[in-house]
């Protein structure tokens, strides 16, 4: 099966509780970044965790190991399940995520190549590959890697083995979920979503991929 994870890029609470209130039903996880937790602090994960969904913290957090261990303890202690952090810092600041997270009996991703038109600049052929080795070596559940590239999400499928990863991409950037969901673990869907003046329905159409 694969999951539906919301991106849930808002910056309000009430927006952003409304739609996770239409979506829930549909949804597997929650995904939150910077732009809702600047917005509205880091509480927002246990008013989010009340729909009965795992959250994850995309803060693609990129420090030394200390600072990465800080980050990753402020997010779990506020309920989140699951935290996303860089890869290219290297592998003692991958292992302060993992470990923080394994302490607190969450996950940890790692970004191995981003979605957008720009990470073929530096996150592409042979980075994201030696990233994806790293997440074996560090004991990290999984990667992110682009749905909008198959061809290399599918490459890196072949180096993860049964770790998990999960896609963002779908929707407004292009990412076609028919290409990419029988690779990954979980497609990861925003403003296709958020951004739809009916969300619920656009979860429901998403959701048919799970």
């Amino acid at each position: 099966m694969t999951d539906l994870i919301l991106a849930l890029d808002v910056t309000s609470r009430t927006e952003a509780l409304r739609i996770s209130l239409e979506t829930a039903p549909y949804l597997d996880a929650i995904k939150i970044g910077y732009p809702l937790v600047l917005a509205e602090g880091l509480n927002i994960v246990r008013d989010l965790s009340e729909f009965g969904l795992p959250v994850i913290a995309d803060f693609k957090v990129a420090d030394i190991p200390n600072t990465n261990r800080l980050i990753a303890e402020e997010v779990f202690s506020h309920g989140c399940s699951a935290i996303i952090c860089h890869g290219f810092v290297g592998k003692d600041s991958v292992q302060a995520c993992v470990d923080t997270a394994h302490d607190h009996r969450g996950e940890c991703y790692v970004v191995t190549e981003m979605s957008h038109p720009g990470a073929v600049d530096f996150f592409h052929g042979g980075i994201a590959e030696r990233i994806a080795v790293l997440v074996d070596e560090t004991g990290a559940d999984g990667i992110i890697a682009p749905a909008t590239r198959p061809d290399r999400t599918s490459l890196l499928r072949n180096l993860v083995g049964n770790k998990k990863i999960l896609s963002p991409g779908v929707g407004a950037q292009g990412g076609d979920p028919t290409a990419i969901a029988a690779i990954v673990d979980g497609i990861i869907v925003g403003r296709a979503i958020y951004e739809s003046p009916d969300p619920a329905g656009s979860a429901r159409e998403y959701g048919k991929y799970r």
